[in-house]
């Protein structure tokens, strides 16, 4: 078992490859889902229009009218992104539950790998490496094969090391680069790389290496001998019945191929059941890595332009405060709470205040620094002395989602535990001004550790309850209800 020749390709290898190639391919589908909800790329996390290095859209910024992140949305076919038709809430599900079988799948292989002799077969041991993979790429560029290796040729080892040992490492860590939550409580961490915007553009650029790869294996697979080569990854030796392996092969590719034809079609055929069985264990996983991190952004910069996402109420209540500068409006505290409270702007600038420059970081991929002033949230709650059993705020707006007919107001839900966190605030004004309305005036909230879809605008309203399934459709916000976001945590 010393000679590498003679380690064979055990069942476990055989079994991690297959899930490796669901899981593999699954991320990549749900990635291009993520990448349609905003199709530009960014070094900065400025992520200034026009800034961008590589756009997978023709839209362009109009300039004659009023526009919202939404309107830079590319939509993706089904037969490309999944599950496709503009569904960013169900690509983000499967992408993070793809992310957790190919990390298992992942984690499987490089125990059992260097915990047996089958190491060998990847990890170099001699600098002959790399004459003998230059050899190989010489050969395979004047359309020859290369001699066998031992088992592999030196560019196959070195390949199978990178993808295995560097890149797939460098996808893992710009992922969670990408995480608010993360970043919030260690801003320096995305800052290795260049910021969010950066980690986003590697991350890209590592799926596009991916694609890559399999596209190469599976050129390299049919040139060096489709039969042979599926008798040693299927039956684990080529020396087995090739016509038999052929077979099993190609109902494995079959099984795969399915499970994906499968997939889009019930998330676009069955949404809300599609979410809930994505979130099984997923969810408390992500919670419980993401959920208790704390803000503590303190940036010195101001993005010189910050997007807009969501178009202002027009409904005659919010357009009669507006005209009146907000002077009548009036937050209501209600719920599970020993006082009831009904306090003005002025009520809320006599309270303790707190400024704080944060990165905004929207779910479609784009962020902008800003700096934010208002009443820590932590405060109201203790004002209004809540009852034991309060364990949620619900944040009720004035946004009718006039653009959603229908489909009713925009409200928002965060547990005791987020909004007790110190950069937890209800801001008034926005970068040293009175709040814009576009960005929500004459409140919104700040929930710094988590997506930019957490934080509603337009409050006018915060209720105390033990539960939020009685509220919209028992999901915790508008775009969990609606767009299939998640219930419980936005922190990744």
């Amino acid at each position: 078992m010393d000679d590498p020749l003679q380690l064979g390709f055990p069942l476990w290898i055989r079994l991690t490859h297959f899930f490796a190639f669901l899981f593999t391919t699954l991320l990549i589908r749900s990635g291009i889902e993520i990448i349609g909800a905003h199709p530009k790329l960014y070094w900065r996390d400025d992520a200034l229009p026009g800034t961008e290095w590589i756009r997978f859209t023709r839209k362009r910024i109009p300039k004659d009218y009023a526009w919202t992140a939404e309107d830079e949305i590319e939509p993706v076919s089904p037969w490309t992104a999944l599950p496709g038709h503009n569904n960013l809430g169900l690509g983000r599900h499967w992408h993070f539950w793809a992310v957790n079988g190919w990390l298992l799948a992942g984690a499987t292989y490089v125990f059992l790998l260097f915990t047996t002799p089958q190491w060998r077969r990847l990890v170099p041991t001699s600098w002959e490496i790399f004459p003998t993979a230059w050899q190989a790429i010489v050969a395979y560029v004047h359309f020859r094969l290369p001699p066998d290796g031992n088992p592999f040729n030196g560019i196959q080892q070195l390949t199978y090391f990178f993808v295995i040992f560097i890149l797939s490492p460098f996808q893992i860590v710009t992922g969670i680069m990408m995480s608010p939550a993360l970043a919030a409580r260690f801003p320096w961490f995305p800052g290795i790389f260049g910021g969010r915007q950066a980690a986003r553009s590697l991350h890209f650029i590592g799926l596009i290496l991916f694609v890559g790869f399999i596209v190469i294996h599976i050129c390299l697979v049919v040139a060096h001998g489709f039969a042979r080569e599926m008798a040693k990854i299927v039956l684990g030796a080529e020396s087995h019945s090739r016509v038999l392996a052929v077979t099993i092969g190609l109902v494995g590719i079959s099984v795969v191929i399915a499970f994906h034809l499968w997939g889009t079609w019930y998330s676009l055929a069955f949404p809300f059941r599609t979410k809930r069985l994505l979130e099984l264990g997923v969810d408390p996983f992500r919670r419980f890595l993401f959920h208790h991190w704390d803000s503590r952004q303190k940036y010195e910069h101001v993005s010189p332009y910050a997007r807009v996402n969501g178009r202002p109420p027009r409904n005659e209540i919010y357009q009669r405060l507006a005209a009146a500068n907000f002077k009548d409006w009036r937050l209501e505290l209600s719920g599970m709470a020993a006082k009831k409270l009904s306090l003005s702007l002025d009520d809320l600038r006599q309270m303790p205040c707190q400024t704080q420059t944060t990165l905004h970081i929207c779910i479609q991929g784009w962020s902008y620094f800003a700096q934010w002033t208002g009443v820590p949230v932590s405060a109201i709650m203790d004002k209004c002395e809540l009852m034991p059993d309060a364990h949620f705020l619900v944040f009720h707006t004035l946004d009718e989602k006039w653009e959603r007919p229908g489909h009713g107001y925009y409200y928002e839900v965060i547990d005791l535990e987020i909004a007790r966190l110190p950069q937890t605030i209800l801001a008034y004004e926005m970068n040293g001004q009175p709040l814009p309305v576009p960005y929500g005036a004459p409140l919104r909230l700040r929930v710094e550790n988590q997506l930019g879809y957490k934080m509603a605008k337009w409050i006018n309203r915060i209720e105390f309850v033990d539960t939020f399934e009685h509220i919209g459709k028992g999901q915790g916000g508008w775009r969990d209800d609606v767009l299939h976001y998640y219930p419980s945590d936005a922190g990744i």
